[in-house]
């Protein structure tokens, strides 16, 4: 009963936030309900840990996109044309990480890695960045 109850307050919840928010932000109103929202990691960028690598764009994000898999992340939004990876530090650590690209040139790439948790961006970074310094080294 408890359950079904929360379940509804949270559709009471979603309904008031598209109501207020219009159509434009329904979408986004529902990432934000659902946990999947990039919205927080896009403002956290200004404080991201950034590194750049010896890579193009292509092999920089791929090469991230399997040492996450490595890891064991949860990745829940990945765009290779917007340049940005959004994923979980597991699948229950739900502390949402995103990392973001920037092509210096044909063979060089920043990558800015953001979160609310510091903590996770700095776990996480460290595990981004060995997975493509070792592939670096291997070169």
């Amino acid at each position: 009963m408890a359950k079904a109850r929360r379940v509804m307050y949270q559709l009471v919840i979603l309904s008031v936030i598209i109501a207020l928010g219009g159509c434009a932000r329904v979408k986004e109103a529902t990432k934000c309900f659902m946990g999947t929202s990039t919205r927080c990691l896009e403002k956290g960028r200004k404080n991201a840990i950034v590194k750049t690598f010896n890579y193009d764009y292509f092999t920089t994000y791929t090469k991230a996109l399997d040492t996450l898999k490595q890891a064991g992340s949860y990745i829940y939004a990945q765009d290779i044309k917007k340049r940005m990876i959004a994923f979980y530090v597991s699948s229950e650590d739900t502390t949402p990480v995103g990392i973001f690209f920037s092509e210096i040139d044909a063979n060089n790439t920043k990558i800015e890695i953001s979160s609310p948790s510091t903590s996770a961006k700095e776990e996480m970074s460290k595990k981004v960045f060995f997975g493509l310094e070792a592939n670096d080294a291997q070169k």
